[in-house]
Order: C-alpha cells, then sequence, then structure tokens
C-alpha cells in the first residue's frame, strides 16, 4: 500500500513518531497540532530498549547520543530510611541483553529531534494553531473538521486519520468512546536541578527510585547529564488544574516531612515545580474503519512503570509497519493494528497499577517487598520485564 494521506492529530512524542515511521513508507502526512508552537514544558521521560530500538531504526542514534543519558543503575531507597532496598540493572546489562540502550532524556531534546527530522520529510506538512472539533469516518475516508486560530472552520478529508491527541482525546470520540478519564488520586510534581548542586550521594550515573506508603520519588541525570529529573507523586483527594500547575516546595516537603536528609535536601533545591494529574481510562478500542488512537489517546498508562512515551513510540511504529504492503485494505490494516496492541497495552496498563500498589505499601507488605528485591538481585529485577523490553515491531 503506498501513497496513502494520513492525517496525524496531535504533535507530541507519538505523533511525530508516527509522521515520520509513516512519511518514510512512503506516505503523504499531515500533521496538525493545537498549539501554535512546539514549546516543551516537560522535563525528562524514560526510553526503555523498545522505544530506543525504535528511534534508532529511525536513524536518530546519533542525534540522541548527544543528548541522552544512559543510567548504570536504579537504586531503589526506603524514603524514610535511606537505606538501599534494591537495584535494577541498567546500561551495559541492558545493551547487551536487548540489544539497544535504555536511556533517559529530556522530553524537549527529544521532541527537537524528532521534529527536525520531520521536518526534513517533504512528504509531511505540519499545520499549528488549530482545534480538532470533529472527527467521522466515511467508506472511502475519513473526514476532519478544525478551527483555526482567527476562529474560521476548514475541514480535510483523508485515507487514515490517527489521534495522537493525549488522554481528552477528540479523536477517541469519533470510535465511540466518551467516557472521561478519571482521577487516580495521584498528583505528580516534576522540576529539574543542575546537578552540580544535588546532594553527594545522589550524584551518580543512576535513577533514583525512594519507596514510600504517602508516594514515591524518581530522579536520574539528563540534558548530557548536566541536570537532573525529579518526579514526586504524592496522593491526594482533588486534581490539579492542567499539565503545568505550578505548585510550592514547602507543600511538598510536607508532605515529605518523613523523608530522609539527602532527599529532604534534593527536592527543596528546585526554584520552580511543576504539577499535574495521573487519570486512568480503560481501554475499549484502539481503532475501528479509517481512525486509529496511539499514545495515551488510545490507553493511558501510570507512570509507575515508565512506559507512557515508550508505547506511544511503539503504536506509532507499528501502526506505519502494517501499511508497508501494497494492495491492503485500511479498515483490514487498522484491524490488525488493534489485535496487534490490545493484548499488549492492557497488561502495561495493569502492570503499572500493580506497581503503584507495591511501591506506596504499607509496612508489613513492604517488608516482604523488601526482602524480595535483595533476594532477586538487579539482573533478574531487569529480566522480569523481557516482555516489555524485547518488544519488536511487526514484520
Amino acid at each position: 500500500m503506498q501513497g496513502l494521506s494520513i492525517a496525524i492529530v496531535g504533535a507530541g512524542i507519538g505523533g511525530l513518531t508516527a509522521a515520520l515511521s509513516f512519511a518514510r513508507q512512503g506516505h503523504s502526512v499531515t500533521l496538525i497540532e493545537r498549539r501554535p508552537g512546539f514549546s516543551e514544558v516537560g522535563a525528562g521521560l524514560q526510553l526503555s530498549p523498545n522505544a530506543s530500538r525504535i528511534l534508532i531504526g529511525l536513524g536518530l542514534a546519533p542525534a540522541l547520543r548527544r543528548v541522552a543519558t544512559a543510567p548504570d543503575r536504579v537504586v531503589v531507597r526506603g524514603i524514610s530510611s535511606g537505606r538501599p532496598i534494591g537495584g535494577v540493572a541498567l546500561g551495559a546489562y541492558m545493551q547487551q541483553r536487548y540489544g539497544a540502550p535504555y536511556w533517559v532524556v529530556h522530553r524537549a531534546d527529544l521532541q527537537t529531534i524528532l521534529l527536525d527530522a520531520v521536518r526534513s520529510e517533504a512528504s509531511i506538512r505540519i499545520v499549528t494553531g488549530r482545534k480538532v472539533e470533529q472527527v467521522r469516518n466515511a467508506p472511502d475516508h475519513a473526514h476532519i473538521v478544525w478551527t483555526s486560530s482567527n476562529g474560521s472552520q476548514e475541514s480535510i478529508t483523508a485515507d487514515v486519520v490517527i489521534g495522537a491527541d493525549g488522554i481528552w482525546s477528540k479523536v477517541r470520540q469519533a470510535i465511540g468512546d466518551t467516557a472521561p478519564p478519571r482521577f487516580h488520586g495521584y498528583v505528580a510534581w516534576r522540576a529539574t536541578v543542575e546537578r552540580r548542586l544535588v546532594p553527594q550521594e545522589l550524584d551518580g550515573n543512576e535513577t533514583g527510585l525512594w519507596l514510600g506508603a504517602r508516594g514515591h520519588v524518581v530522579h536520574y541525570p539528563i540534558l548530557s547529564g548536566n541536570l537532573v529529573n525529579v518526579v514526586a507523586i504524592e496522593k491526594a483527594r482533588e486534581p490539579v488544574e492542567g499539565w503545568s500547575a505550578p505548585g510550592r516546595a514547602e507543600d511538598l516537603l510536607v508532605h515529605y516531612r518523613s523523608a530522609a536528609p539527602a532527599l529532604r535536601e534534593l527536592l527543596g533545591m528546585p526554584r520552580e515545580w511543576l504539577r499535574w494529574s495521573l487519570f486512568r481510562h480503560p481501554i475499549k478500542r484502539l481503532a475501528q474503519g479509517r481512525i486509529a488512537l496511539l499514545g495515551d489517546a488510545a490507553h493511558p498508562v501510570l507512570p509507575f512503570l515508565a512506559q507512557g512515551a515508550a508505547l506511544a513510540i511503539e503504536d506509532a511504529a507499528t501502526l506505519a509497519a502494517l501499511f508497508k504492503g501494497d494492495g491492503q485494505d485500511v479498515a483490514q490494516a487498522l484491524a490488525a493494528y488493534e489485535r496487534h496492541r490490545l493484548e499488549r497495552v492492557t497488561r502495561i496498563q495493569a502492570e503499572g497499577r500493580r506497581n503503584g500498589r507495591i511501591y506506596h505499601s504499607g509496612a508489613l507488605v513492604a517488608f516482604g517487598r523488601d526482602k524480595i528485591m535483595q533476594w532477586i538481585g538487579p539482573e533478574s529485577m531487569s529480566n522480569r520485564y523481557d516482555w516489555i523490553y524485547g518488544f519488536r515491531t511487526p514484520e
């Protein structure tokens, strides 16, 4: 199948990866973004081998190596005691076992690399400042109506429409899923700190994971190792508004008042904290007719498995791979996409929820958790997720 018109709604990590992947297959792509520009307010993200392998296959390895960091390990500590209770082997072990690196990277760096690659493809048209109002299927095309920043309405048709427009997806409604996402009871705080300023015991080339009953904290070096990305999760009764609500360090420190001294010092360093709420949405459909979903639009995942960006990248690569051949029916290809992805993403959603329960266990369960991690060891902790990290796109 060659020369299809593909409309992608949303120019985040998944949408950009999909645009690049489809263009490389010889299709023409219209990439529609609601924002007028491409500034990225996010901080860090983790690219496990199932995602980095795909990006390397798209020719992005040289650019990514200039900005990404490959932590040697995850060190798991108790929030209150500060003592190491386990670890996960990353670095050279991941590269050898899976044939691809486990990278951590600033989200803005990854977006810039993808955007530069997308802009170099003549078959990709980028349209910004457009709010999609309606998407609908038709027998021989899909139809999109959007509103421009000046208030005027326009419409286009395409052979395929892909919704990569996040957890509050407009495109998802077009395949009959109109239920809103549900607040999961957690708020995430994010910030960055200059690495030279962090406590010495937290300055290594590693990911730190601190576990406690009322939340957990993750930190790792980004921006070629010059910054440390910090994410703190707290239990909360009410969500905050938007993806970048400001937060006060003193409020976070109250929540983590019993944390070990080094962690409290780290949490007190950022000048600015931004917060977003964690939402859940059960998967119903990934595709219908000529419309498909990817990433958070299809299957939002909690960040307790570090697979949000990775799954969006997997989705994009899988979709493009299924449109590689000639003479294939669009609806059949999208049905095949749903079959390929549904069981996997459902399982990863469930595993993320399970990790959240384990991370935030009470004292008795946490005691058993810690003993098991110590007994298993770092390499076996990695091996538990062979089914995630060993992913390959369909041939």
